[in-house]
């Protein structure tokens, strides 16, 4: 009786590891649950914000199926593994970058002063901003009769570098709004690189307002407190150029049907000062507890600053994502044009209904 009893005894079922595809398929199954019953029933979950027509229009409820969606979805979405693909290809584009900046700064003021950009970028550890003021500095100290070379050969390898990046930035971007490229080459390649010129043309802007307003105030010989005052200026002047930026490469980047700008400003400042906290977190952090130079000599410094564009990729997707969950809210029309009914708008999240968590 014994060996039949043992004979008999079934083992325990193995648990298998989560499967993202799965968890994926789920979400979309309910997504697709709760976009059915929004068309069906339209009075229910008025509370949630099902037919609201800005993000401001959202009630409490609604802000909190969207906060722990976006949670879910960072984790679905394996978010901090995208970043480091983001990281690793904006750190292959940021030296032909600078070499670019530089040699177009040359065209119009001292290349020398270029540094300036990233002496005073806010939050940039130490250690990452050295290495970029150094690059800037070793550009800047080429012949001047090599600049047209230099530009030249610069631009070329930077539009190669950064149509990668750029890429990167994009996939990173469908993931977020769960769509799939649909876009042809030639188009891809031309919108990564007329993204890649914004970033530049507001780089060389950004330089120009670091290194010309301080020099036009002092010229003015204003008073102290006004000239002070005045110093600071330009930082909230770039903050909003930066959520407008950001705003835009939300808007263009992702395989769909434009968004409207309502439903990309909440991500693009969140992201923006989720960014800069960040940022002087993690400069903080390296400077007084990190050990980067004594854990990887003489790479620490290039370490640090591939850990600072990581950070700054996953702040850009999570802006990304919670614009996207933002949009899954409501069951009303936020594409740009004439509206259109649920399922005819060409995308997801503006096609379906958010599920409630």
């Amino acid at each position: 009786m014994a060996e039949d009893a043992a004979q008999h005894t079934v083992d325990p079922p193995r648990e298998e590891p989560p499967n993202p595809d799965s968890e994926r398929d789920a979400h979309q199954a309910e997504d697709a649950a709760a976009t059915h019953a929004a068309v069906r029933h339209p009075g229910t979950e008025r509370h949630r914000g099902r037919g609201a027509t800005t993000p401001s229009a959202i009630p409490r409820a609604g802000w909190r199926d969207i906060l722990l969606r976006t949670k879910q979805e960072v984790s679905d979405d394996n978010v901090s593994l995208v970043a480091a693909g983001v990281a690793f290809y904006g750190l292959l584009a940021v030296f032909p970058g600078i070499a670019a900046l530089v040699s177009l700064y040359g065209l119009v003021a001292d290349p020398a002063s270029a540094g300036r950009l990233f002496a005073d970028m806010p939050g940039l550890p130490v250690e990452a901003r050295k290495i970029l003021i150094d690059q800037a500095a070793h550009v800047a100290a080429a012949p001047t009769s090599t600049l047209s070379f230099s530009l030249v050969f610069a631009l070329v390898l930077t539009i190669y570098s950064a149509s990668r990046a750029m890429s990167a930035i994009i996939t990173a971007l469908n993931i977020s709004y769960d769509e799939s490229e649909t876009r042809g080459f030639i188009r891809l390649t031309l919108l990564s690189f007329g993204l890649t010129a914004g970033l530049l043309a507001f780089c060389m802007i950004a330089l120009g307002v670091i290194v010309g307003v301080p020099a036009i105030i002092d010229a003015l010989r204003l008073p102290q407190w006004m000239s002070t005052l005045l110093h600071l200026l330009p930082w909230p002047v770039l903050g909003a150029a930066a959520v407008a930026g950001l705003a835009l490469l939300y808007r263009f980047g992702p395989a769909r049907r434009q968004a409207e700008w309502p439903w990309l400003r909440i991500g693009a400042l969140v992201a923006t000062v989720s960014w800069l906290v960040a940022s002087a977190a993690f400069s903080f952090y390296v400077a007084n507890f990190g050990s980067y130079n004594e854990t990887y000599g003489s790479v620490g410094a290039l370490v640090v600053l591939l850990m600072w564009f990581w950070l700054s990729a996953y702040v850009l997707i999570v802006g990304a994502e919670l614009n996207s969950e933002i949009e899954h809210q409501t069951k009303r029309d936020t594409t740009v044009g004439r509206e259109k009914p649920m399922g005819e708008r060409d995308a997801y999240v503006a096609d379906t209904v958010g599920r409630v968590p």
